[in-house]
C-alpha cells in the first residue's frame, strides 16, 4: 500500500534512478577526461556508449514502451497511455508534475477517477474494474496513483475499486460530451 500526501511530490523509482544517472554522468564528465562526442547516425542508434561499451538507442529515462513516468513520450509529466481492449487509460499523479498534467488533461477524457484517504492523502495501487451496463468487464487495471483517466464509449458503467481490502462501487454515466467523474475516499 502506497500513501502519498498531495503536498509533497514523490519521485518514482524510475525517475529517481534517471535523476541519479544524469547527475553521475555530469559528475563523471567533470572529473574524467572528455569523451569524444558521437554524431547521431540516421535511425537514431548512437552506437557504442563511450562510458560502458554497450550499444543504445539514445532514449533517456526508459524505453518508449516503458509505462513509467520517467520513460514517457507524452511530455509535460503525463504518464504513458495504456490500452486494454478498446479502452485507453492513464493513471498516476504521485509527483507534482504528473498530478498537474493529469488534472489538466481530465477534461478531455470521458471518465476521470480520483482516489484519496480521509485526510486527502493521495492513494496508489488501487485496483479498478469497470463493467458496462450488461456486466461485461471493459477495464481491469491497477491505478499507479491518485488519478485515473479512462477513454470509454458513452454509456452506463459501474466502477468497482479496491484498496487495502476495502471495496467501493459507483455507478457512472458517460455522456456524449464525456464528463463523468467519480471520487473514492477510504
Amino acid at each position: 500500500m502506497k500513501m502519498f500526501r498531495n503536498t509533497r511530490p514523490v519521485l518514482s523509482a524510475a525517475a529517481l534512478a534517471t535523476t541519479l544517472a544524469i547527475g553521475a554522468i555530469g559528475f563523471a564528465g567533470m572529473t574524467q577526461p572528455a569523451f569524444a562526442q558521437q554524431a547521431m547516425p540516421p535511425g537514431g542508434n548512437a552506437g557504442t556508449d563511450n562510458m560502458n561499451g554497450t550499444t543504445g538507442n539514445a532514449t533517456v529515462g526508459g524505453s518508449s514502451s516503458d509505462d513509467s513516468s520517467a520513460g514517457n513520450t507524452n511530455g509535460g509529466g503525463m504518464p504513458q497511455v495504456q490500452q486494454q481492449g478498446d479502452v485507453s487509460y492513464v493513471s498516476g499523479g504521485v509527483g507534482q508534475d504528473e498530478s498537474k498534467a493529469l488534472q489538466g488533461a481530465a477534461h478531455s477524457w470521458p471518465l476521470a477517477l480520483r482516489f484519496t484517504g480521509r485526510k486527502a492523502e493521495f492513494l496508489a495501487d488501487v485496483h479498478v474494474q469497470i463493467t458496462d451496463a450488461h456486466g461485461a468487464s471493459v477495464l481491469d487495471a491497477t491505478s499507479r496513483g491518485p488519478y485515473m483517466l479512462v477513454r470509454v464509449r458513452p454509456g452506463r458503467y459501474t466502477v468497482h475499486v479496491s484498496h487495502a481490502g476495502v471495496d467501493k462501487t459507483s455507478a457512472v454515466t458517460v455522456g456524449s460530451n464525456g464528463s463523468a467523474r467519480a471520487s473514492f475516499v477510504w
